[in-house]
């Protein structure tokens, strides 16, 4: 009989836990079907798909974090520096919006120190640039014709390009010298002209149209229009309807254009972009030939590198769109030229020297006010084409926190790429919950893959991240970044279940074929064919 009763004592005492659980859920105090820790969650996600093949023996570097608070909810090897690649595009323009200002404009203007009398300018006439990087011919064409509404008709001395407002040094630091022929590795100069459409200062677009023949050579143009420039056209045209095998090269050191290989009877008009050697001098090029146009003889010299004199009658000038307006095309399609002028730009407004250096001090004040620790990061160019950037992604994700409070951060988020959208992410990350959230910066080197940015998860919180590879042998795992941009959209740190999702993200569910071909390799802004990067 006690056995009895002590057995029954331990029923009722076993109901009454049951009964207690059950009014403790039902009143919300703990939560059912709580399988493990959503956060753990996350971290095995991640973990699983870093446990990838192509990453062994690389460096890895993830954080994420919440934007709001800063909290972290993952990282692995966070202060680990790496090359940032085009992430270097990220410090670069919030530091330009911080210390020139969302309204600043480039500015372009003719000027002289000369009397004008009967229409005859008795002096130099000095073209100045600040650095526009949308300044083309049409441009340059309508300062010209500015030039003669003022009522020149003659310039007696020469024309001077002032290219003084940044330092004569045209290449940045270890950058690869097989990359100077392409518009991705152009010269800095603060007079260049970019062709129509585009947004590559010093460069030069190239344009083939068949010839009416099979066999003959096509015809070559170029955007802007040049003599400066050698063409060399050793192309054909082919068949009707045969491939496109166009290549266009500059010789190193030259401004020697080589066109090799086919291009199709009928076919439309080939566009192959190169950069320029001695960009000014092509500039000075284009802006004589407007004025000639426009009704304006200059019977002197063209000269470069000389500074406009003080007290000088300006006879026309050109302002660019403010650079808060820049900013998309800049940054969706990661235009590195453009990042090394704002660069020297910062360093012109901060301590009145337009160099590299200069600049690098004018972005490491302001970077550090939002929370980057400058002591263990080394900043050498604006685009990241240099091999001597090293940024861990601790500071990278620093950055993207500490600038949310900005004024003129709405548009700064808007204008980085949007995934599945526009720009570097337009072809990843399609048909997911990670389309049209994640807006964040791609970066792309031999061996270097990185991604940052921005994303909004399950419960509609923002979250920040940075994904860094480096020193892999494989092609650009960017699938691997894209698995966990998806993972962090669909990453609730409330969900009933946690463990489905987890053990679907950990499968293959979203696993796409790693990008093959050129297009896999680079960011659009290397490859000609910018449409591959939405294919």
């Amino acid at each position: 009989m006690m056995a009895r009763a002590g057995h029954n004592r331990g029923r009722t005492l076993v109901s009454a836990t049951a009964v207690l659980a059950l009014l403790m859920t039902l009143t919300g105090l703990v939560r059912p079907n709580r399988l493990s820790d959503p956060r753990a969650e996350l971290a095995t996600t991640i973990n699983a798909i870093l446990d990838d093949p192509r990453l062994e023996g690389a460096l890895v570097g993830v954080v994420v974090a919440d934007a709001e608070t800063g909290e972290r909810l993952y990282a692995r090897a966070a202060d680990q520096r790496q090359l940032p690649a085009s992430n270097m595009k990220l410090f670069t323009s919030a530091a330009a919006l911080e210390v020139l200002g969302p309204d600043h404009r480039f500015t372009t203007t003719v000027a002289s120190t000369g009397v004008l009398r009967r229409g005859i300018l008795s002096s130099d006439l000095y073209l100045r640039g600040t650095g526009d990087p949308t300044l083309r011919a049409a441009d340059l064409q309508q300062l010209a014709n500015a030039v003669a509404e003022a009522g020149i008709r003659v310039v007696t001395g020469d024309l001077v390009i002032d290219d003084t407002f940044f330092d004569a040094v045209p290449l940045g630091t270890e950058w690869g010298w097989d990359d100077e022929p392409l518009r991705t590795a152009a010269q800095v100069t603060s007079v260049p002209v970019t062709p129509t459409g585009e947004l590559d200062p010093g460069s030069l677009a190239v344009i083939v149209r068949p010839a009416a023949t099979v066999g003959a050579a096509p015809t070559v143009t170029t955007d802007p229009p040049t003599g400066r420039v050698v063409i060399i056209n050793r192309a054909t045209t082919g068949a009707a309807g045969s491939a496109t095998t166009l290549s266009v090269t500059r010789e190193h050191g030259t401004n020697h254009i080589v066109i090799t290989g086919s291009t199709p009877l009928g076919g439309a008009e080939v566009r192959r972009y190169t950069s320029l050697e001695h960009p000014s001098e092509v500039t000075a090029d284009v802006f004589r030939t407007a004025l000639t146009q426009a009704g304006v003889r200059v019977i002197g010299d063209t000269v470069t590198g000389v500074a406009t004199p003080p007290d000088v009658t300006v006879y026309a000038t050109r302002e660019s769109v403010p650079l808060i307006q820049l900013l998309p095309q800049f940054l969706k399609l990661s235009k590195n030229t453009v990042a090394e002028i704002l660069m020297k730009a910062m360093g012109r407004a901060a301590f009145d020297q337009g160099s590299w250096p200069a600049g690098r001090q004018a972005a490491a004040e302001a970077l550090a006010a939002w929370g980057v620790d400058m002591a263990v990061t080394r900043i050498m160019d604006g685009s990241g084409l240099s091999r001597r950037n090293l940024i861990a992604p601790a500071q990278i994700t620093a950055l993207l926190l500490g600038v949310q409070d900005e004024p003129w951060f709405p548009a700064w988020y808007a204008a980085l790429p949007i995934a599945g959208r526009d720009g570097t992410l337009a072809g990843r990350m399609r048909q997911t919950v990670a389309e049209g959230n994640v807006h964040a910066k791609t970066g792309t080197l031999t061996a270097v893959s990185t991604l940052s940015g921005y994303v909004t998860n399950a419960d509609g919180e923002r979250l920040v991240f940075s994904v860094m590879f480096n020193n892999y042998l494989s092609g650009a795992p960017t699938d691997l970044q894209d698995r966990i941009a998806v993972a962090l959209a669909e990453y609730d740190p409330t969900p009933e279940d946690p463990a489905s999702r987890t053990a679907e993200l950990t499968g293959d569910r979203y696993r796409p074929a790693a990008p093959q071909g050129r297009a896999g390799e680079v960011e659009c802004s290397w490859i000609e064919e910018y449409d591959a990067c939405a294919a």
